[in-house]
């Protein structure tokens, strides 16, 4: 059997151009460089050379669980209904989960995440205290049914995790458990080769008290992150800043004018109103209206701005929140969506701090085709409540050390759970402890988008002729390309002595130079070891370092001391 190291009987299909369908450098490079295929919408294949980048980030992510002693284990992709309905997610969880019924009719899912799983597997097999703490952790593929799949595996319908779970007797021990995870965390993003954010996030539908994203930096990350230079970091739905009391500098003049009705037929957004009356959205109150469980509530912002649902959600005390629909608004109001204001609606007023200090601000005028101008909180409406309700913006103060706070594009590669009693409560995973009485046991969860990894490290490493990978996660270490044919000889020695301690693909295919350099630099293996002209003139290997693009010119001999170096770091 041929070795399939040899770039002849490796199966990389590569491609000259870039697919029609490819979107981000990410997506256009691993298909262009034979790593995936695609078989639907949102469903890849991993080819060999994808597959074993794979395999290289979870060999780091293995080794670094296992060093804060997790064990792995594999679970059924296939759940019952019924664990998702003990836990309450069946319905929570939303169109995203892929659902389907067994030939008998009973309901089952795909697995996007095992929390159900995993604590049934602790509920019927842990009884003492003698028996905690401990962490279990898998590498399986993953099914959501997302809305739009794009970005190639960046945000795919089936994609490869890693997902694990601690289990303690306290809270104190299940912080230290989460803290284990945050500090291995860290060592692997940092292994893998990654710049890197860790930022505060919301639990979402998995639950539980906090947790945190692991963000990698990208211009072309979905995700908009808030971050400061003294380490403060999280999303922008978690993110605060320091309220600074100011009077506003935005009103015309300091004195408080009369309300004024203004005419703005068919006009209802800010972009609109703004046009029409040539003020900027700064001058402008935003009217939303919600749906509660304690009815309907008015939020207020600037124009400028945008609402956060999660400390709207906090300041009125309530978990369910939608916008209201059209027929609400009416009702609310008085008049359709898009004119709604502060003065005369009969329901509960929750505002920004910033609205308080505005001055003859313009508004719904709560009737149709209506605006209002020279609107003045306190005089002419006073909220229930107010407070801090808009997201965060650029050069807002940072909460801990009143800095500036810059915000960045990221890509969710990691996210760490502290879940509490979020899954044992309801489903009875107990422990008896030294007195004999049963408490709940206290759970975390940490999750890895091994699969998405990979696609965000090429996004953070690449140029125009390729993938740059870093060392650590690259498919081979090292090439050696033989371009001369009176050099095989040499080049089977080379690899002969450089394949036991090094991962190297030699490219042995009867292509011209120029296919051979286009392909080395399109996968992006680190070193090219190059056998041509120079090596027939004295011998010497041309030496190329992927990522800086620095050549030497070595005899064979000394290569692999070069490669010690720059690979190994020694």
């Amino acid at each position: 059997m041929r070795d399939s190291r040899r770039f002849s009987s490796y199966f990389i299909p590569t491609l000259k151009e870039d697919p029609r369908e490819a979107e981000i450098p990410s997506h256009k490079l691993m298909i262009r460089a034979g790593m995936i295929r695609r078989l639907a919408s949102g469903v890849y294949e991993f080819l060999p050379l994808g597959w074993k980048v794979v395999r290289k980030i979870e060999a780091i992510i293995r080794e670094e669980l296992n060093a804060i002693g997790a064990q792995e284990i594999i679970m059924s992709a296939l759940q019952p209904k019924e664990l998702w309905e003990e836990s309450g997610r069946w319905e929570l969880y939303g169109p995203e989960l892929m659902r389907l019924k067994d030939r008998g009719g009973r309901e089952f899912c795909l697995g996007p995440t095992h929390e159900e799983v995993v604590t049934r597997i602790v509920a019927e097999n842990i009884k003492s205290y003698r028996q905690l703490p401990f962490s279990l952790y898998q590498f399986q593929m993953k099914f959501r049914d997302e809305i739009r799949p794009r970005f190639g595996i960046m945000r795919a319908r089936e994609f490869y995790m890693k997902d694990s779970y601690s289990f303690d007797l306290t809270e104190e021990g299940c912080r230290n458990s989460y803290d284990k995870h945050y500090e291995a965390y860290k060592k692997i993003f940092t292994r893998c080769g990654l710049d890197y954010a860790i930022v505060e996030a919301d639990t979402g539908n998995i639950g539980g008290e906090y947790s945190h994203e692991f963000m990698v930096l990208s211009s072309i990350g979905e995700e908009a992150v808030v971050v400061c230079s003294c380490g403060y970091g999280a999303n922008t739905e978690m993110a605060s800043y320091s309220i600074v009391e100011k009077s506003s500098d935005l009103e015309e003049s300091s004195e408080e004018k009369e309300p004024v009705e203004v005419n703005t037929p068919g006009l209802s957004s800010i972009e609109e109103i703004t046009g029409f009356m040539k003020m900027p959205a700064e001058r402008f109150i935003k009217t939303l209206i919600y749906k509660t469980e304690k009815g309907l509530i008015a939020a207020l912002i600037r124009g400028d701005a945008e609402l956060n649902e999660r400390l709207l959600k906090a300041a009125v005390g309530v978990e369910d929140l939608t916008m209201a629909s059209p027929e609400e608004i009416q009702e609310a109001t008085g008049a359709p969506l898009g004119f709604s204001g502060p003065l005369g609606i009969k329901v509960p007023i929750y505002a920004d701090t910033e609205i308080l200090s505005m001055k003859n601000a313009v508004s719904g005028a709560n009737i149709k085709d209506y605006h209002l101008k020279n609107i003045n909180p306190g005089r002419d409406f006073t909220p229930e409540w107010s407070g801090n309700l808009r997201l965060v913006r650029a050069g807002d103060l940072c909460p801990e050390c009143s800095s500036e706070l810059k915000i960045l594009r990221g890509i969710e590669v990691g996210h760490t759970f502290l879940l509490g009693n979020r899954y044992s409560a309801p489903m009875q995973a107990n422990y008896t402890d030294e007195k004999g009485d049963e408490k709940e046991i206290v759970m975390g969860c940490y999750g890895i988008g091994v699969s998405r990894l990979a696609a965000a490290a090429i996004e953070q490493h690449h140029d125009e002729y390729g993938i740059i990978w870093p060392t650590a996660i690259a498919p081979f270490e090292a090439v050696i390309i033989q371009i001369a044919d009176d050099a095989e000889s040499a080049a089977a020695g080379l690899y002969a002595d450089l394949k036991e301690e090094y991962d190297i693909l030699w490219d042995d295919r009867k292509e011209s130079p120029g296919v051979k350099f286009k392909d080395a630099q399109l996968i992006g293996i680190p070193v090219q070891m190059i056998l041509g002209k120079q090596f027939l003139k004295d011998g010497r290997v041309e030496v190329v370092f992927r990522s800086t693009g620095e050549k030497q010119y070595l005899l064979p001999e000394e290569i692999a001391g070069i490669l010690k170096k720059h690979l190994r770091g020694k």
